[in-house]
């Protein structure tokens, strides 16, 4: 017999209007084919980033990581709000060697060229490789170990016990965006952290083809009768249009290994794990990539979200749209025809397949075009229904399920 699991799936109906909100190295909205179509696809790593920055209204901040190239900078701040007395250039190189003692990555200051010593520009702060993220409890513990070894750091960290504690302080108290989405250090594969939460690329229910955008820009300044008449400059833009379906599952389980002891003082194991589950589908549900964002202000909610627990295996249902929603010739609209299929689609592969045993199910939607999900589940607003996830999250966490 195996150990029931907790999932937590996210299925969203959204449509967005004229946009480019993830595009390739030419420009064009992504794309992908499905069902031997092509549809407009945004890719899992724009949402996962655009819930990473949804968090940030969500969240207190001291529950959140960065992920930059530039930690030595960022830990030097940490150091000198403990020591303002340590020079700036000193707690850069402090935090440089402590970067590298905690996750074995090369933190060195950037090349300069002759033209910066010539102009003296000052030294800018070190910099890794590539992107490491740290929560901010972490690099706090981090700065702490840095001011103690600040007489001579190298000889610090070859202490056995300090390198020690330099990694365990990398390696503990997981932000809850870390925790979800995981962390890979190339030169110390020992403090990966596992992704929790896995997000779909979403693609459009129907066939999507891109368009452009030919557009021209007046010169403001043209007020003379001998002045050229054309426009100042020309271009284009491309984009689509698209319903996307949208997918998420998070395994609760792993998350709660991540997290591990509560993020704040006196803090219970439980309560961490419902914030980062209840912040992950409102993050997920409502964010949206900001891709040329200025340009056509996509600033949609979704149609339709369809929230699950399941104690199984996840299950993306994309396949109910493996055969492309047609729009009608006349009237249009693809979100009545995706929420049917929906509708008739989870049921079918749930039953067939057993995973309907024991999976509680919350919708949310808007307007007569999802009525046809409304027999999924009990029908609340979002975030009565996030609530409800949460709850039922802490019930099995609890070993009440």
């Amino acid at each position: 017999m195996t150990t029931p699991r907790t999932i937590v799936e996210v299925h969203v109906l959204q449509t967005v209007p004229p946009s480019n909100l993830n595009r390739d190295d030419t420009g064009t909205p992504k794309s992908a084919v499905y069902g031997g179509v092509r549809r407009a696809r945004v890719s899992s790593q724009a949402w996962k980033r655009a819930t990473r920055r949804a968090f940030q209204d969500i969240l207190d901040p001291h529950d959140l990581g960065v992920r930059t190239r530039r930690l030595a900078e960022l830990l030097g701040g940490h150091i000198r709000g403990l020591d303002d007395s340590i020079p700036q250039a000193d707690a850069w190189a402090l935090a440089a060697e402590t970067i590298t003692a905690a996750t074995g990555a090369k933190v060195e200051p950037p090349k300069r060229n002759a033209k910066d010593d010539k102009n003296g520009k000052p030294q800018p702060a070190p910099e890794g490789k590539y992107l490491i993220f740290l929560s901010t409890r972490q690099l706090d513990a981090l700065a702490e170990l840095a001011v103690q070894g600040r007489e001579d750091i190298k000889a610090f960290f070859k202490e056995k016990e300090n390198k020690a504690a330099a990694k365990r302080h990398a390696n503990s108290r997981h932000s809850i965006d870390i925790a979800l989405f995981g962390r890979m250090v190339a030169d110390n594969t020992d403090i990966n952290v596992d992704a929790a939460a896995q997000v779909a690329h979403a693609i459009s229910v129907h066939r999507a083809d891109a368009e452009s955008d030919y557009y021209t820009a007046v010169d403001d300044h043209k007020e003379r009768e001998e002045d050229d008449k054309g426009a100042g400059m020309i271009g284009t833009v491309e984009f689509n249009s698209a319903t996307l379906y949208r997918y998420a599952a998070l395994d609760v389980d792993l998350l709660r290994t991540n997290l591990g002891t509560g993020l704040r003082e006196n803090e219970t194991l439980d309560a961490p794990v419902r914030r980062a589950v209840e912040a992950f589908v409102l993050g997920f549900t409502q964010s949206l990539p900001t891709g040329k964002i200025n340009t056509f202000a996509h600033h949609t909610l979704p149609d339709a979200v369809v929230l699950k627990v399941r104690s199984s295996r996840p299950v993306n249902f994309v396949s109910a749209f493996e055969r492309p929603c047609q729009a009608d010739q006349d009237t249009g609209g693809h979100v009545r025809e995706a929420s049917q299929r929906l509708a008739k689609h989870i049921p079918a592969i749930e039953t067939a397949f057993g995973a309907d045993e024991g999976t509680l199910t919350w919708v949310t939607r808007a307007g007569d075009d999802t009525q046809a999900l409304a027999a999924l589940g009990t029908e609340l607003p979002l975030r009565d229904a996030v609530s409800a996830v949460g709850t039922e999250v802490e019930r099995r966490q609890n070993g009440s399920a």
